[in-house]
Parts: structure tokens; C-alpha cells; sequence
């Protein structure tokens, strides 16, 4: 039987109508429709569903190109979302069941061209500014990225308010010859005002305290749309989509149809009916210690008490003699380190480092004084090549980040003065706004140690370069891609270290050769850290888990079947891919402990 299609009449429609018929399409965190909620039903923000249903939505920028004009409107007072706030020309949804099919595919984000949801912005711009179908062409209209962001609508409804916006916003520039030819009868039930403003007059509205702003046009303008005259870093140093409209809609150079770019809301749009908390990190503040590169901080993470912590007798008394009783040294201030490298640049690696990795910067710290300032800088700069891969919003391409992952051996090391502007979250961008300090330490290690740490830098980005193009929504394919990430990810780094502690004199040459037991070693802590960072890898959309194993015990096929378990049913399910997931890590013990009993220096062993 064909699916069901209507005609949609907005004039015979009210506010509640709307909400009631209107059929928005569902979506998992990747953006794979799979389903239709009511517009109502998908904007309830309640304890059950505390930022409502994610679904599709649009936003539409139209632009006098004459005058370098964008179109605003002010939202109608008796809008139930969002009333009397200004935003951009139109924003709505697509919806589900439309005579004029509005429902894209993976398939049409990838070539740009998203018919679906072109389509449904022609039919709101006629129904909310009165703007005929027929005026606008649809290939007129520029699809250049998308949005995954959430807000509760807590400034009209009060901080536990019952309705938000919780989509993955499709954002779609188009421009005309010149206002007057466009035909503009705003409707009065969704639009209160219109205003053309140039880029001075809108940062003068932002900062008149009297308006107000929906908050998707606020994160979209101030991401990427506006670059000229500002110290910000946008769209990696090209300008804004609205600097060189002619650029942005004749060139590909700003479009990104790979990447799903996340984003909190600002504070007073938290909270709602669910007491909706912080879902993704947002911009972060260069050096907050607060925030964190990739994915953590994007999810509530699961906290014990105090008190049954102190349960935990032996982790109790560990920890106090780790402390207290037999703290680890740092062996920074000896003079063979304080005669080698400049202070003021060695103070700053230490800093980062301590910032970046608690729990490395102890036992790099302790490591002999021939060796601890070879593997700290090490670390680094693996740090800084993480940090780029693992920045999904900063590159206008992949290939853009697979250039700077490749050449990152031959920049990062090689000129004094590279560094990278506004990549990573966090004392992550630090270091590499600040790589220069890095590299003035690098440059004054032997040259064993600069070439161990050259050659795994290459490889490793080498090897990230290979995944920067897959799509790891859904983890990787098999066990087989499972460990081949490992290894470059990890294995490298244990190669490496390996390699380190041999040309150092502090253990026997051999070691530098014992390459599988080095890969087995980081096998063993990637996959560790794999299975422990699941939740906050599905959310951040590149997730590690094979789908060879987990689609076992997945009744509906996706990867998030395991992140909120209601039945017991799930529960159990996820207990068993975690067993078989830990019982693949542990396989790797046996080598592990073959490479320990190799080493014969107690710090390195430590």
C-alpha cells in the first residue's frame, strides 16, 4: 500500500492545531529518521522525557544580496514555543506524510542536496511571511550544515517550563536580487515584526538587554556567521558564511555534510519540566578547567557517594598511602633537567600536562630524569594530534583534517612557530595555542628520542587519518577494525614508549624490538578505556564498540539500545555485551604481563 500523503492548509490551523496534527520526523542521534512524534508530543520537556523528542527542523537566512541585508522576524506572542523573540527569516520542521515528500536520506545530506527539506521551507515561508511558493527557486536555496542542539523554553514559560526545542537543525542560506521584488504578507498568528538588518545592526540588537533571541539564531550567528572584525577563529580562519555571501553560496568552502555539529544551550534555556542538566560540551572558555576535550561532559556521568567510596577498605588505604605515606616524586627540579631545557617553557609543558592527564602526569613525573622529560613531551604531542582528531565541529571538511592530521609530523615539529587557533575544548586548545612551548622543549632532546617520537607521530596520524571518513555512529564494523583503531590509537603509543625506554639507556635494547607485546599493551588500555566511555562516544557520534558483537544483543539494531535500559530485558542484554566485550580486553593479559616481567627499571616498571 503507498504511504498516506495530505495536503497541508496552514490558514485553516490554529497554535494548538498545530501541535496537535503536525507530524515532525523522530531521529536517532545521527540523524537516521526513525519515526514521527506530534509537534506537541516531540516539544514536552517532562521528568520523563527531560528535553522532549529529538527531531528534524530547518532554519532559513534569507539575504537581500544588494545590500548585504538578512531578514529577520520577531515570533508572534501567541506562538507556544518561543513567542516574542527575534530570529532568523524562518524556522520550522519537516514533516512526516506531506503530498510534497519532505523526509531526506543519508543519501541527500551527503550530495547537499535535501530536497525534503527545501521543500518544507518553501511551504512555511508562504505560511508564516506570505512569500509564494513559485518566487523562491528551490536550488536557490545553499544547504550548509547541521545542528544538534536542545533548549528549554524557560524564559517564556519559567524555569520549570513544559515545552523546548531538542533537533538537529538543517541550516539553508538563500539570496535575492533585491527586497522589493519579494512579495512579504507576514501571517499574523506566527509573525509579529520583520526587520532587514545589515551585520552592525544585528550585533547592536544582541546587545540591546530589551530583546530577545531565539537561542538557535544566537549559536548559528555567533558559530559561524559573522568573522570580520572579530578575534574569533571562524570556520578555521575563512570568515563568516555572511562576510562573502557570494563565496558562500557559489562554493562548497563552508559547506559540512559529514559532521553533526553539538551544542548546549545557554544557561537560563536549561532546566524545563525535566530539569534538563548540561547534554553536550558548548564553547569552551581557552585553559577552563571545567571543560573537556571530545565527549566527556556531554552526558551525566554516574557518581558513588562519599560513603561508599570509604566502603572500599583497600582502595581507602592505597590511596592514603599514594597520598600520604609514599607519595610519588617528581623528578622536574633535578639539575641534569634544570641545565637542559628553558624553565619558563619545561613550567608550561608540566602545567598542561598535570591539566590535560591527572592520572599520566604522576607517573611521567616520576619517571628517571634521562627519561621523564622524553616521554612527557611525547605525550604531548600525541595529546595535541588527539585533539584534532577528535575536534568534530572546527574543520569546514574532512579532508581539511586529514591534511592537518598527515603533515602534523612536518609542521608541529618541525616549525618553532606552528600552533592551531580555536581547535579542542579547553586546556586541549591551550596546548595547541601554546604547541610553540612544546616545541622549544622537543627541540632539545637527543635525537634518538626526537626521532621515536616523529616517526610514531606520522604513523599515528596516519592511521587516523584512515578513520577520519567513517561513519563510527554506529561503532566500528568488526573486531578486525576494532583492534586496527587500537593500534593506531594506542598500540603506536606503547611502541613508542618502548622504543623511548630503550634509547635511553634504563632498559636493555631488545625491548625497542619486542613490538607485539608493546601493541598488546596498548591494546589492552585503548579497549579499557573503549568499553568505560561507551555513553559518551554514542552521544558524540563516533563510537568504538564493534557492531559485530553488540547487534547480538541489540533487539532494535542501534547502538543506544544499551544507554537507558528500561526493562530487564535491556539491563540484561547490555551485561552480556559488556562480557563479551571485557572478556576480548583480557585476552590481551597474558601479554601484558609478559612485557612487565621484561622491564628492569622500578620507575619505568611503575
Amino acid at each position: 500500500m503507498a504511504p498516506t500523503t495530505k495536503k497541508w492548509d496552514g490558514t485553516a490551523m490554529t497554535q494548538t492545531d498545530f501541535m496537535e496534527r503536525d507530524t515532525v520526523l523522530v531521529l536517532s542521534n545521527d540523524d537516521t529518521v526513525i519515526g514521527s512524534e506530534s509537534k506537541r508530543s516531540s516539544h514536552e520537556f517532562t521528568p520523563t522525557q527531560p528535553r522532549g523528542v529529538l527531531h528534524r527542523a530547518f532554519s532559513v537566512f534569507l539575504f537581500d544580496s544588494s545590500t548585504n541585508e538578512l531578514l529577520l522576524q520577531k515570533r508572534a506572542s501567541t506562538k507556544i514555543t518561543f513567542p516574542n523573540v527575534w530570529t532568523n527569516t524562518c524556522c520550522s520542521h519537516p514533516l512526516h506524510g506531506m503530498d510534497v515528500n519532505e523526509v531526506d536520506g543519508p543519501e541527500d545530506v551527503e550530495d547537499g542536496s535535501v530536497m525534503g527539506v527545501k521543500a518544507a521551507a518553501l511551504r512555511k515561508l508562504e505560511h508564516e511571511l506570505g512569500i509564494p511558493v513559485g518566487e523562491l527557486p528551490v536550488e536557490g536555496f545553499k544547504f550548509l550544515t547541521r545542528l544538534h542542539y536542545w533548549a528549554a523554553d524557560t524564559v517564556t514559560h519559567g524555569k520549570k517550563s513544559p515545552w523546548g526545542e531538542h533537533e538537529i537543525d538543517y541550516v539553508l542560506f538563500i539570496t535575492i536580487p533585491s527586497k522589493s521584488t519579494l512579495t512579504l504578507k507576514p501571517h499574523p498568528d506566527e509573525v509579529d515584526d520583520t526587520r532587514w538588518v545589515t551585520q552592525s545592526q544585528l550585533l547592536e540588537m544582541f546587545a540591546d538587554e530589551s530583546l530577545l533571541f531565539s537561542p538557535w539564531f544566537r549559536l548559528i550567528t555567533n558559530r559561524w556567521m559573522i568573522g570580520e572584525g572579530s578575534e574569533k577563529n571562524v570556520n578555521g580562519g575563512k570568515g563568516g558564511w555572511w562576510d562573502d555571501l557570494r563565496r558562500t553560496m557559489e562554493t562548497n568552502d563552508f559547506c559540512d555534510y559529514v559532521n553533526i555539529h553539538r551544542f548546549d544551550p545557554p544557561s537560563e534555556h536549561m532546566g524545563g519540566g525535566g530539569d534538563a542538566g548540561p547534554m553536550f560540551d558548548g564553547a569552551a572558555v581557552v585553559g577552563d578547567a571545567s571543560k573537556k576535550q571530545g565527549a566527556y561532559g556531554k552526558v551525566k556521568t554516574h557518581k558513588e557517594s562519599t560513603l561508599k567510596q570509604l566502603v572500599h577498605l583497600d582502595e581507602v588505604c592505597s590511596a592514603i598511602t599514594l597520598l600520604y605515606l609514599q607519595p610519588l616524586k617528581s623528578n622536574l627540579e633535578s639539575d641534569v633537567i634544570k641545565q637542559t631545557f628553558d624553565p619558563s617553557d619545561l613550567a608550561f609543558c608540566d602545567e598542561i600536562l598535570c591539566k590535560v592527564s591527572r592520572s599520566f602526569a604522576a607517573v611521567i613525573r616520576q619517571l628517571p630524569p634521562t627519561l621523564l622529560v622524553d616521554v612527557l613531551i611525547f605525550y604531548l604531542v600525541l595529546r595535541a594530534l588527539d585533539t584534532i582528531e577528535d575536534d568534530m565541529t572546527f574543520f569546514d571538511s574532512n579532508e581539511d583534517k586529514v591534511k592537518i592530521l598527515q603533515s602534523f609530523h612536518k609542521t608541529a615539529l618541525v616549525d618553532p612557530n606552528w600552533k592551531m587557533m580555536g581547535c579542542g575544548e579547553g586546556d586541549e586548545r591551550r596546548l595547541l595555542e601554546e604547541f610553540p612551548k612544546c616545541h622549544s622543549v622537543y627541540a632539545t632532546l637527543p635525537e634518538g628520542s626526537r626521532r621515536v617520537i616523529s616517526d610514531i607521530t606520522q604513523r599515528m596520524a596516519t592511521g587516523m587519518a584512515e578513520f577520519v571518513d567513517k561513519d563510527l555512529g554506529q561503532g566500528t564494523v568488526d573486531v578486525q577494525q576494532y583492534n586496527r583503531y587500537c593500534h593506531f590509537v594506542a598500540g603506536l603509543v606503547g611502541e613508542g614508549l618502548s622504543r623511548l625506554f630503550s634509547v635511553s639507556g634504563l632498559e636493555q635494547p631488545s625491548l625497542a624490538t619486542e613490538l607485539h607485546l608493546s601493541d598488546q599493551m596498548g591494546l589492552f588500555l585503548q579497549k579499557t578505556n573503549i568499553i568505560r566511555d561507551y555513553l559518551e562516544d554514542y552521544v558524540d557520534g563516533r563510537a568504538f564498540w564493534p557492531q559485530s558483537v553488540w547487534k547480538k544483543y541489540s533487539s532494535s539494531g542501534d547502538l543506544g539500545y544499551f544507554a537507558n535500559p528500561t526493562t530487564e530485558e535491556a539491563t540484561n542484554a547490555g551485561l552480556y555485551c559488556l562480557n563479551e566485550l571485557v572478556t576480548d580486553a583480557l585476552e590481551l593479559v597474558p601479554d601484558c604481563l609478559t612485557y612487565l616481567s621484561k622491564l628492569r627499571c622500578a620507575e619505568v616498571f611503575r
